[in-house]
């Protein structure tokens, strides 16, 4: 959204892919090494980051469309010995062991490996290469990375008397002191092969009311008249500024086709106690499914103790009926509605299963 700000106001986003930096992995603020991806895994990892920029940005030609960039380009070509001397000599192994990234690691006695120690050389240089090739001034990030950023910053200054510029955001966190991003089934994934558009306009819905407007402000592109208009809703009409949250946030990131069909989903499933097209379903293979394995089928439940804990505690409901028996099925009798059954698990999440 930053990059996306920044095109809005009239700049040029070079957007940066770090394939070649993955091959190394990024310390900061990790208990543990990350584990070594194949060349293979970080293609198709970058491939999907190229489905989730352009989501937000527009690409082209044009003199404030955005590029795409991956510093494969320029740290895949680079020459170790060169590299030290050219690079690594502006870098102090007392500066570095300052950093909270690499004293959080070191306190802990959790080892960190010379190839995470090279990963804020590599981003430094990433800095003067992105000056260098396409006139980058300034680089932005998540808190997280400043001192990251910084090192670019002092790098080019001390290279070539550069004059770049950081600017970082803190890592977002909801009201209740929660990390942004994450749901019960996992993470908010941006492509819809990861999560499809019906959750992901539900994660929008089921925000907390006190970051409604501020989630309106960052993640919308309505104005901010209309914005301080559906803050001034109180108690339950706050829900229609949840609403107006969802269809906007899921249109800029699936169209405005799948933001409609997500929002008729939801009226049908928690307004009319129907079957939303866009509900997650479960195949129903046999004769009957295990209640359990239903769960986590839709991915309402990540393992069989989680969904026994869930029945257990009364938060599951099969066409509306509380489900209290672990061993319960879901047969072809339950089929009732549309030949499917809707199974619920708490009041927000819903499912389909149907014959298959």
């Amino acid at each position: 959204m930053m990059l996306r700000r920044m095109q809005q106001t009239g700049h040029k986003p070079i957007a940066l892919i770090g394939s070649g930096t993955t091959k190394v992995g990024d310390p900061s603020f990790k208990t543990e090494s990350r584990p070594m991806l194949t060349d293979d895994q970080i293609a198709q990892n970058m491939e999907g980051m190229k489905k989730g920029f352009a989501k937000f940005l527009t690409f082209g030609d044009g003199a404030k469309d955005a590029t795409l960039v991956n510093n494969d380009e320029w740290l895949g070509k680079l020459e170790y010995l060169p590299f030290l001397r050219e690079v690594g000599r502006h870098f102090t192994i007392n500066r570095m062991l300052s950093f909270d990234s690499v004293k959080l690691r070191l306190d802990r006695e959790q080892p960190l490996t010379f190839l995470e120690f090279n990963y804020m050389i590599m981003q430094g240089y990433d800095f003067v290469e992105l000056n260098r090739r396409y006139g980058v001034t300034l680089q932005m990030g998540g808190s997280d990375q400043w001192g990251n950023i910084i090192n670019g910053v002092e790098l080019g200054r001390r290279m070539s008397n550069l004059d770049l510029f950081a600017l970082t955001t803190p890592l977002l966190t909801t009201s209740s002191g929660e990390k942004m991003g994450k749901t019960v089934s996992g993470a908010v994934w941006l492509n819809e092969d990861r999560l499809s558009p019906y959750d992901y306009w539900q994660y929008w819905r089921n925000t907390e009311d006190a970051d409604v407007v501020r989630f309106l402000k960052i993640f919308t592109d309505l104005p901010l008249a209309e914005i301080e208009k559906l803050g001034k809703l109180k108690d339950s009409e706050i829900n229609e500024a949840k609403k107006i949250l969802a269809f906007e946030t899921t249109k800029m990131c699936h169209g405005q086709e799948a933001a409609e069909h997500a929002a008729a989903t939801a009226k049908a499933t928690f307004e009319g106690g129907g079957l939303g097209a866009d509900l997650p379903t479960y195949a129903l293979a046999g004769a009957s499914v295990p209640v359990i394995d239903a769960l986590i089928g839709l991915g309402f439940a990540a393992s069989k103790g989680e969904a026994k804990r869930l029945i257990e505690g009364g938060g599951v409901r099969l066409n509306d009926n509380v489900i209290s028996d672990i061993t319960a099925s879901i047969g072809a009798s339950d089929l009732t509605q549309d030949s499917a059954a809707r199974l619920s698990a708490g009041k927000k999440r819903h499912g389909i299963v149907k014959q298959g």
